[in-house]
């Protein structure tokens, strides 16, 4: 049996590597000894800390020193004789192709002819074949599905408490330390709720499950549940911590030189002897009290995948007996997406100040280049981060800046901080900025895409189907039980029209204050059946990625809300707001082809934009940014002759959606 594994870019003797390629042929030399040492025939290294964060801290970034790669997902498996593989989704298929060196398989998660790397494994492996995995950094979901596909073949998987990966990388080879800084208190004035409620609130779940305890793993999770923030992992106000929550007490394990007087005083820790106050435990003390506290506990509730959220990892559910494990969702997940009262009017001011920050910016931006100046895009990711800096409440970007000019704009995930080949900017091609910030008050994720000269009719037909997309989804009225994956429709249909896609989801949960990709939500026609909840906030972000030449994309930030309907036929009916108001791009817009349902929605929103920014600006004295989203809000007629019909492919969209959720009431 044989794989088609994909094409590598310029990987033959004659052609030159591309800027930005890594080789790693020395990691993979000693990683090998190291296997040969340990009587391993393969090890896999996920991109997971034992948290399983989406964005680990640098020093847990070990497939990054073994690959190169430097993509938030992918999975890669080293062999002692039978060569290297990556796996990765349509998100990096550009970025892995550049940084790979030409040691590396590409798998392209998805693609025809692509194995499942245990698949993969079990081909190339010869029998009796030992495959080697860290369990405290694979989630349990993970390690059992490896398990299974592993099935009657006489290969084995091997817990390696011992990670390889820490022998070979340390301090003398550049190995970061942690973060040193303290943890902080977020106020009930942004949080919304006491952590004494929140824990009321979760002992409650935990006796609905009948469960004595329960583990939580997330850092996010422990963030939110505790109202306190750190700054352990990059561009996520996090502290590396795990929390227990029992009957009648409340642990957090953390290195305790973390927490300030501030916020001991704030979890009641400096004496604590009831269920209302928190006991503190070095951070390496969890596995070995799991052991040993299981003993007086009946069921323990241990996170279990849940889409986006991978659950805990092995080596915790391996600390509980089987017959003891009550593996679901942790309840926490649910409780921190839907926002409380003050969480949503934080969400709202924070979209608000990041929208002046960006309006300001992106005038400057056009000043600057049309003034004669250069511009990199590294140069555009830093001063838009600045920007955003200088607004209230501020702590830092949500993530690192995406900012890809041209052919760097068609990889969804170029990351300039990282680039080896910085494009100028210039009037030839799009610019693709992705950026979001941390407030106090909440976390923004917003995408605009501009162009800087006169755009192709390509350029202008790709960004008005993009821009199509987003409004349809945007404007839509629904039953509270349609899953979130039959909406994907609704953003993709205008692409789909004219036979283009985004190997991406369409949307990702976003927190207040925490990570900007939040579970459970998560919007992808592949994906899942949950449904939305009053207080949800998500991306709508559909795009468009023409290799070696541009890419578009465009985000908003939605906030989950009731509608009131003329009839009321089957129960609560939600639709959605935009929080995010950001100027679109006139020049990109074909008006001809947007329909006037697609028009009316973009002159509220500009209407929007000029009423609650263009205040913001005004108050903060930014003219230059305010006469800039002016010019960019004018208003756009409504109804003429050469208007697009597409609301008939709205409604057409719309009976495909209302297949996928008929489907789902059947169980099909």
């Amino acid at each position: 049996m044989s794989f088609v594994m994909g094409h590598r870019n310029r990987c033959s003797p004659s052609k030159a590597p591309p800027p930005g390629r890594v080789d790693t042929s020395s990691q993979l030399r000693e990683l090998r000894a190291r296997l040969k040492a340990m009587a391993l025939d393969a090890f896999i290294i996920t991109r997971d800390d034992g948290h399983q964060s989406e964005i680990p801290a640098n020093r847990d970034r070990r497939y990054t020193y073994i690959s190169g790669f430097s993509g938030s997902d992918g999975i890669a498996v080293i062999t002692r004789e039978w060569g290297a593989a990556l796996w990765t989704d349509g998100r990096y298929f550009l970025q892995a192709d550049i940084q790979l060196s030409c040691d590396w398989l590409l798998m392209r998660v998805g693609q025809p002819g692509v194995p499942h790397l245990i698949e993969w494994l079990v081909e190339v492996l010869p029998e009796n074949s030992k495959i080697g995995a860290d369990p405290k950094l694979v989630p349990n979901s993970v390690w059992n599905a490896w398990t299974s596909q592993i099935g009657d073949s006489s290969n084995s998987l091997i817990e390696v408490f011992e990670n390889p990966v820490d022998r070979i990388w340390n301090s003398t080879t550049g190995r970061p330390p942690y973060s040193d800084h303290k943890a902080y208190v977020v106020p009930e004035r942004f949080s919304g709720r006491k952590w004494e409620d929140k824990i009321k609130d979760l002992r409650a779940k935990l006796d609905a499950e009948g469960a004595n305890a329960v583990v939580v793993t997330a850092l996010d999770e422990v963030a939110w549940l505790l109202n306190i923030r750190g700054y352990d992992i990059p561009n996520n106000p996090m502290v590396y911590a795990y929390v227990t929550v029992t009957t009648n007490s409340v642990n957090l394990y953390v290195n305790e030189s973390k927490l300030s007087t501030d916020v001991k005083i704030h979890l009641k820790a400096l004496s604590c002897y009831s269920e209302h106050c928190t006991q503190i435990h070095s951070y390496d003390a969890l596995i070995g009290d799991l052991k040993t506290n299981q003993q007086k506990w009946k069921k323990v509730l241990l996170p279990s995948r849940c889409y986006n959220s991978p659950g805990a990892s092995r080596a915790i559910y391996s600390a509980i007996p089987p017959k003891k494990q009550l593996a679901i969702p942790s309840p926490i997940i649910f409780m921190k997406a839907r926002k409380n009262r003050i969480e949503i009017g934080g969400m709202r001011e924070a979209h608000i100040r990041d929208a002046v920050a960006l309006c300001d910016f992106l005038a400057y931006l056009e000043e600057a280049i049309a003034a004669g100046k250069e511009w990199n895009e590294l140069q555009v990711a830093q001063e838009v981060d600045q920007f955003r800096r200088e607004q209230n409440l501020s702590r830092g970007p949500s993530f690192p800046t995406i900012a890809g000019f041209g052919p760097n704009g068609a990889s969804p995930h170029y990351s300039p901080f990282e680039s080896s080949n910085l494009l100028k900017i210039d009037g030839s091609s799009t610019l693709v900025l992705d950026s979001g910030g941390h407030y106090l008050d909440g976390t923004t994720d917003v995408t605009r895409t501009i162009h800087l000269g006169t755009p192709t009719d390509f350029e202008r037909e790709a960004y008005t189907r993009v821009l199509m997309g987003s409004i349809q989804l945007a404007s839509l009225v629904f039953p509270f039980d349609v899953p979130m994956n039959s909406i994907d429709v609704l953003a993709r249909g205008p692409l789909w029209e004219a036979g283009l896609n985004y190997l991406h989801a369409t949307g990702h949960g976003v927190g207040a204050f925490l990570t900007v990709h939040e579970a459970p939500i998560t919007i992808a026609y592949t994906m899942g059946n949950l449904t939305f909840q009053e207080g949800y906030f998500f991306s709508d972000e559909p795009g468009y990625y023409h290799e070696g030449h541009f890419g578009v994309r465009l985000e908003n930030v939605l906030e989950v809300v009731k509608k009131k309907t003329k009839h009321n036929f089957d129960g609560q009916y939600f639709g959605f707001v935009p929080v995010t108001y950001v100027p679109y791009e006139p020049k990109l817009i074909n008006v001809k082809m947007l329909s006037p349902q697609h028009r009316k929605w973009l002159n509220d929103y500009n209407t929007k934009i000029r009423t609650l920014v263009g205040a913001e600006l005004k108050r903060q004295h930014r003219l230059k940014g305010f006469y800039w989203m002016m010019d960019k809000t004018g208003y756009i007629p409504e109804h003429d002759s050469s208007s697009s019909s597409g609301s008939i492919s709205v409604t057409a969209l719309l009976l495909t959606a209302m297949q996928f959720v008929a489907f789902s009431r059947r169980g099909l």
